[in-house]
């Protein structure tokens, strides 16, 4: 019985973080308050995290101060491609509800208030 129960957490573990591995990668987000980012998501724990980790606007790359900042914040696989977390706005500095779906080279992430009823949202595309 023991070592089913190891077995059975064991794949648990796999299969949780095998469904997180189809958000990692860089993706570039639409255009917000004139500029976009590249944002490399990566594993942090048993969520995915993801870094500004380039910045352009009208006039290409630039460096921005919000370079190196956590946008996607613990974002937890839910299974499906589906993830719930925390999802920072740099043009206002507030931490809203996160949610986010991947489905191949395409991201949408949500940024929600009123206890996840009320949403905006982004579509990325996978750059890396």
């Amino acid at each position: 019985m023991k070592r089913l129960m190891i077995l059975a957490a064991a794949l648990i573990a796999f299969a949780t973080g095998a469904a997180a591995q189809d958000a990692v990668g860089v993706w570039q987000t639409e255009v917000d308050d004139g500029a976009y980012a590249h944002i490399t998501i990566a594993p942090c724990g048993n969520a995915v995290c993801g870094v500004i980790s380039r910045t352009f606007n009208a006039d290409g790359e630039y460096q921005s101060e919000n370079i190196g900042k956590t946008l996607v914040i613990d974002m937890v696989s839910q299974g499906g491609g589906a993830y719930e977390g925390s999802v920072w706005r740099p043009s206002n500095n507030k931490i809203y509800i996160g949610k986010m779906d991947v489905d191949g080279n395409a991201l949408r992430l949500r940024g929600c208030v009123a206890g996840g009823l009320i949403c905006s949202s982004q579509n990325w595309v996978r750059v890396g």
